[in-house]
């Protein structure tokens, strides 16, 4: 089939583009500033001003969203956060547009959402069906990227909203620097340590999302994490077990990470604990349930 992907070249983008390419796939990739010579081909957008090559949409069978700016980088000043929302809300608007005109034989759509939508979840795993109640800016953020992506599904094409929350990588994302300050001997768990991480192997990611664009059984909102999510103390104990590193720091407080982050440290010290229960009953198999296994692949890779 031929997948559109948007947010192509980010870390998720690019491992998912290379293993639907070795499935026999047809990848290509909505970009502001098209590269010559990439191994896909690339059609240029630039959702804020609203335009899109034509030949982009009528391209795709299912199309893969993924874009927007990242929330980890720079600080969460108010233009940070517009342009936060924005990049998201644009992104699928544009889609929107493009999917309502005719001359296109696009089938599903699966959009990356965050289990940020749920706030501080507690000790409770977090279902699909629990109402989104969070009034942090993640939460925030998440809610206006799946109402702008909500008038998809009224077109009659199948619209799934990935919920992802710490993707584990070498090549990117948080892993390389909680790993870097662990082999510094800096790891020390953040705030109480109490709070849940709930986390997903990138491969299993990627895995869930061809599941979810080649299976028309998969729609609506689903957790994408792993089954066994951990509080923030015990992933940087297994992680320093992995890495054969000792912990002799303390833990790290609470107002310090509010002193040094502002608002941005809700991202280390909201607890975000969810179900993977939707996923399993889908049929899904992950390759890496439990957290030690999936680090130890990573770094025995």
């Amino acid at each position: 089939m031929n997948v559109l992907i948007t947010g192509g070249t980010g870390l998720i983008g690019t491992r998912l583009s290379e293993l639907l390419a070795a499935a026999g796939h047809h990848v290509a990739l909505l970009s502001r500033e098209p590269a010559p010579g990439g191994p896909y081909r690339t059609f240029e957008w630039n959702p804020a001003a609203g335009t899109i090559d034509p030949a982009a949409v009528p391209f795709a069978d299912v199309i893969v969203n993924l874009a927007g700016a990242g929330v980890a980088e720079g600080r969460w000043t108010a233009a940070r956060k517009h342009a936060l929302r924005a990049s998201r809300v644009d992104s699928l608007t544009l889609l929107h547009r493009e999917l309502a005109r005719p001359g296109h034989h696009v089938r599903a759509v699966v959009s990356a959402s965050a289990v940020g939508i749920y706030g501080n979840t507690g000790e409770q795993p977090a279902t699909e069906d629990l109402p989104p109640a969070g009034r942090d800016f993640l939460a925030t953020l998440s809610r206006d990227l799946e109402q702008a992506a909500a008038p998809i599904a009224a077109l009659g094409i199948r619209l799934v909203l990935a919920r992802i929350g710490i993707v584990l990588s070498t090549a990117g994302g948080a892993l390389p620097a909680l790993a870097g300050s662990v082999k510094l001997g800096l790891g020390a768990p953040l705030g109480s340590g109490r709070q849940y991480l709930s986390w997903i192997h990138l491969d299993d990611l990627c895995r869930l999302f061809i599941a979810m664009l080649t299976d028309e059984a998969w729609h609506g909102p689903y957790n994408t994490l792993a089954p066994h999510p951990v509080t923030n103390e015990a992933f940087t104990r297994v992680l320093a077990e992995v890495l054969h590193r000792p912990l002799v720091l303390p833990k790290v407080p609470a107002f310090v990470l509010r002193l040094a982050m502002g608002e941005q440290s809700e991202m280390v010290l909201t607890g975000r604990r969810v179900s993977a229960a939707k996923v399993l009953a889908q049929g899904f198999t992950f390759e890496h349930p439990e957290l030690r296994e999936a680090l130890q692949a990573l770094y025995a890779a």
